[in-house]
């Protein structure tokens, strides 16, 4: 039986007490996953790892955004199309305006998330990018005991588009192909008999990137098995973690727990 885990987003800003974007709980869902990894090692064929990335400058971030007193919006902002219409928040760049619109008005023609502004959070090559310790020290002994190697996808370096997921970027910028589909990945999870999530956070990178996965490639949705006690919500995001479970045990997805899987 080929075993593939899929672990989102286990970086410090988001797992670290200390992140700029702690998920309150998230250090205890890395414990977890580490363990399984380790008690799992042998099992387990291949790893794939999402790792959130961003800049300072960044559609998500309070840098890009002013308004008429050049003020930044606090984290946790939401702009709306009307917002961005009305001058309440532009783009910091006058070159970037209608961009910023056409973008939110996407969002919501699309139903994705609203925008909302985080904290700076995973900015690349920093302390809160890097993985969580006891993650990165369970890959890297799985690395080692099966002479194999993590396959590390990176996510949400362009400026202008978010990404939650790890398949596909909210809005897709056609100048840029990492914003695309992901086919490589979605080709490589297809080849698993059993695929086996966990993350940060359950509300919102991991339902983005399992949603990508069964709207792109249905017949993977009853080989998911989702780590329930490995996943957490931002916090005031709860009930898009519990649609996300409903919606997905509709689809066949599996829910378990590191200590019952393939106990």
């Amino acid at each position: 039986m080929n075993i593939h885990l899929l672990l989102i987003d286990f970086q410090n800003d988001f797992t670290d007490s200390k992140g700029s974007l702690y998920v309150p709980g998230a250090e205890k869902d890395a414990e977890r996953t580490a363990s399984l990894i380790k008690r799992l090692s042998k099992k387990i064929d291949d790893i794939s790892v999402t790792l959130d990335s961003h800049r300072v400058v960044d559609v998500a971030h309070p840098a890009y955004w002013v308004n008429s007193k050049g003020e930044h919006p606090s984290p946790f902002t939401i702009i709306s199309v009307d917002d961005v219409e009305n001058g309440v928040w532009l783009s910091r760049n006058p070159n970037w305006r209608n961009r910023s619109l056409e973008y939110v008005k996407a969002l919501a023609e699309g139903g994705k998330y609203p925008l909302c502004v985080w904290p700076e959070h995973c900015l690349i090559g920093s302390w809160g990018h890097g993985l969580y310790p006891s993650i990165s020290e369970a890959l890297i002994s799985w690395e080692r005991d099966n002479f194999a190697v993590v396959d590390y996808c990176v996510k949400g370096s362009n400026i202008h588009t978010e990404h939650y997921g790890g398949i596909e970027a909210e809005v897709s910028d056609p100048e840029d192909a990492s914003t695309g589909t992901n086919d490589r990945l979605l080709d490589i999870l297809e080849t698993a008999d059993q695929l086996v999530i966990s993350g940060e956070a359950l509300s919102h990178c991991v339902a983005s990137t399992v949603r990508q996965i069964v709207e792109f490639r249905e017949d993977i949705a009853k080989k998911i098995y989702i780590l329930e006690d490995c996943c957490s919500n931002v916090p005031g995001f709860e009930s898009l973690g519990e649609s996300f479970v409903k919606d997905m045990k509709a689809k066949g997805v599996n829910f378990t727990t590191a200590d019952e899987y393939l106990k």
